[in-house]
């Protein structure tokens, strides 16, 4: 199996310990994010840090797991109550961070991770959070 040298550097230690599965990641935009979370149907994580947390404010709702956190896995794990096949829904600013812990979590074993592609402030797979009008929560 060939690894991403970007996953490498960007994915923190904390997934070593997880056996290697292979699970497919999907792509959502900021809107479905959003109107999946509202419903219940995927448990949404911000994976940036603090400091952007504070920038731009959360999306309503995320669960805030910071990806250099040196205790990712045990805090996505226990964000999921433990159940690597709950629904997950991944956003960072642009798409780039989100994509490498779902690509990461995959090969741990979580089963239904989706990607923010558009993240916070938009890429080429959308507008972004911000830009879609969507509720956030300005961080104290």
């Amino acid at each position: 199996m060939r690894i991403n040298r970007r996953l490498m550097i960007l994915a923190p230690t904390a997934f070593a310990a997880f056996p290697t599965l292979a699970a497919e990641v999907r792509l959502l935009t900021a809107t479905e994010a959003h109107e999946k979370a509202q419903a219940g149907k995927v448990i949404l994580i911000d994976v940036r840090e603090p400091d952007e947390w504070a920038e731009s404010g959360v999306a309503v709702g995320a669960e805030l797991i910071a990806m250099r956190d040196p205790q990712l896995g045990a805090k996505l794990d226990a964000a999921l109550g433990g159940d690597r096949d709950a629904p997950v829904a991944l956003i960072c600013r642009t798409g780039v961070r989100s994509q490498a812990v779902a690509d990461a979590m995959a090969r741990a074993g979580f089963t239904n991770i989706y990607s923010v592609g558009d993240g916070m402030f938009g890429s080429t797979h959308g507008p972004g959070w911000l830009r879609a009008g969507l509720p956030v929560e300005q961080m104290q």
